[in-house]
């Protein structure tokens, strides 16, 4: 079974992912916070899932800390409600593996998933 961690802050989009890809055959760990994200193990899993607008930092500026300082090497993808030019370019300057748009709602977030994790 593939696993993912999700960081995502609102319940309701945390609940709605988990429940969907959990449907879809993933194990999903759900992380709220920078700190929490920081403090457990992130290996193991296929796939990290970010959150752009989240309270304490934006999303990508910690998927570039995953990836350039951190050394993570797990795919990360942005995941978020801002337009797709702006998530285009937030995820080239972390140098992560790509975005999935919420707006295209669970049906897109599962269809990606499984383009990305085959």
């Amino acid at each position: 079974m593939k696993r993912i961690i999700l960081v995502e802050d609102s319940p309701i989009i945390q609940a709605a992912a988990v429940y969907a890809l959990g449907k879809a055959g993933y194990e999903v760990s759900v992380r709220t916070t920078f700190e929490e994200l920081m403090s457990k193990s992130l290996t193991g899993y296929d796939l990290i899932l970010m959150d752009v607008q989240m309270p304490e930092l934006f999303g990508d500026d910690v998927a570039a800390v995953l990836r350039n300082e951190r050394g993570v090497t797990t795919p990360i993808y942005l995941f978020s409600s801002l337009s797709k030019g702006e998530l285009h370019e937030r995820a080239q300057a972390a140098k992560v593996d790509g975005f999935i748009s919420k707006e295209g709602g669970m049906e897109e977030l599962i269809t990606r998933v499984k383009q990305i994790l085959g």
